[in-house]
């Protein structure tokens, strides 16, 4: 019997996860899925989570090393960071120009509005705590913060993932540097440990649709609790935002990513997209790019044809500094909340908010909710009262599922594309 292909698996226990989130909610089983079924979701992600700090040293220190000369790897590397900057500046625009165009925050009602802050006034305060932290930092700290006094306390957290990269990509060099002969054994540890990875992979894959299960399922009664009409109050009073962050991230998606494909690659869109699939479903689960990143690679090389050399390099940066969906979100949250408090942002705000948001994302943490502390900063770089989160928490969750799977299809799009330009993309043969 033939065994069913692991995106159908995880398909099929999001869809089981979903329909048991709306049973509980019906028959009041909150405390029994928090406390029975989402610890199964807990231990799927930190089993990803891991193995990212190894996936992430072993993989970028042999895909460095192996680039052989600073020569290409500056070539591989500028076209990789100029291709990331770039999609993220249009995404940021899409958003911008979806919000302008369908206006939500001209649609919430004023008794809804004034619901949503009291409801969420504790949650936005916190968040706004943390991003006025980052806020006081000086213009260089972010670079600061990217170069750690003391490897093994960044790669103790995945929040530190930047750290962790600097440091791999910093070893990677002096492996470049030195002969070959004194260099191999460090080489030959990080690609035994990149194999030795790479397996784990495929066996916490086998959980796979239990934790998806899982998670949905949790994230259903983070959202929904014992009462399944609260969402749906909510989800009309927010809808309009709702459908102008979704219809910014089909568009970048459809337009920014296929069209790249299409002109630069000769890669099928449906070979592509089919080959990403389960990496996709898994973002869309864990929301979090670092947590899905061992997945992104594996589909990557095996289904995408991407060369070890190019994803290894590729896909562990796009991890920590590519988050096109997390920026598009961003923009649209800023102008909605503007919108629902009565403000307008003039095209200098709108413009602010175009290059605040592309630097932002690079420094955001794969992590999920991430997004919501850097949006604060934008709040506050156009004016707008960073208290207004309060008004897109209740929604955020469920966003931050679809950002996450736009910002891991970027990362796949932007590796094909360079190993395409590298002449190391071997497309499968259907």
């Amino acid at each position: 019997m033939k065994k069913l292909p692991l995106h159908w698996q995880i398909i099929i226990g999001l869809i089981l996860g979903l329909i048991y989130g709306i049973i509980a909610a019906n028959s009041g089983w909150r405390t029994f899925t928090t406390e029975w079924i989402s610890p199964f979701g807990i231990i799927f992600i930190n089993l990803l989570k891991l193995i990212a700090v190894p996936l992430v040293l072993s993989s970028l220190i042999t895909g460095v090393a192996s680039l052989s000369d600073l020569k290409k790897l500056s070539r591989i590397g500028g076209k990789t960071i100029a291709i990331y900057v770039g999609t993220t500046t249009v995404a940021v625009t899409i958003g911008l120009v979806s919000v302008n165009i369908i206006q939500p925050g001209r649609k919430v009602p004023d008794q809804m509005k004034a619901e949503l802050q009291e409801t969420y006034e504790k949650d936005a305060a916190l968040k706004s705590g943390s991003a006025q932290n980052i806020k006081t930092r000086g213009p260089l700290q972010p670079i600061v913060d990217m170069v750690p006094s003391n490897f093994f306390s960044s790669a103790s957290s995945n929040r530190n993932m930047l750290q962790v990269v600097f440091v791999a990509l910093f070893l990677g060099i002096g492996l470049i540097q030195i002969p070959k002969d004194k260099g191999k054994p460090v080489l030959d540890f990080f690609e035994g440990l990149n194999e030795v990875v790479i397996k784990l992979v495929d066996l916490i894959m086998i959980m796979a649709p239990i934790g998806v299960f899982a998670l949905i399922a949790q994230t259903m009664n983070k959202v929904v609790g014992d009462d399944l009409s609260q969402v749906m109050e909510l989800l009309s009073a927010l809808g309009y935002y709702m459908l102008a962050v979704i219809i910014g991230l089909i568009a970048h998606g459809a337009i920014t990513y296929t069209g790249l494909l299409i002109t630069i690659t000769k890669m099928p869109l449906k070979l592509f997209y089919k080959g990403i699939a389960p990496a996709q479903l898994l973002a869309f689960s864990t929301s979090s790019s670092g947590a899905t990143l061992p997945v992104t690679m594996e589909c990557c090389e095996d289904k995408l044809g991407v060369s070890e050399e190019v994803s290894s390099f590729v896909l562990p940066l796009g991890a920590t500094v590519n988050m096109d969906g997390t920026a598009l979100y961003q923009a649209v949250a800023a102008v909605f909340i503007a919108q629902t408090l009565g403000m307008n942002l003039d095209l200098s705000s709108q413009l602010t908010i175009i290059l605040t948001a592309v630097l932002a994302s690079i420094g955001t943490a794969a992590v999920p909710g991430a997004g919501i502390i850097m949006l604060v900063i934008i709040l506050e770089a156009v004016g707008v009262p960073s208290a207004g989160i309060a008004l897109i928490l209740g929604v955020d969750r469920i966003l931050d599922m679809m950002r996450t799977v736009i910002n891991i299809t970027g990362d796949a799009s932007v590796a094909v594309i360079v190993a395409s330009s590298e002449d190391q993309l071997i497309i499968p043969k259907k």
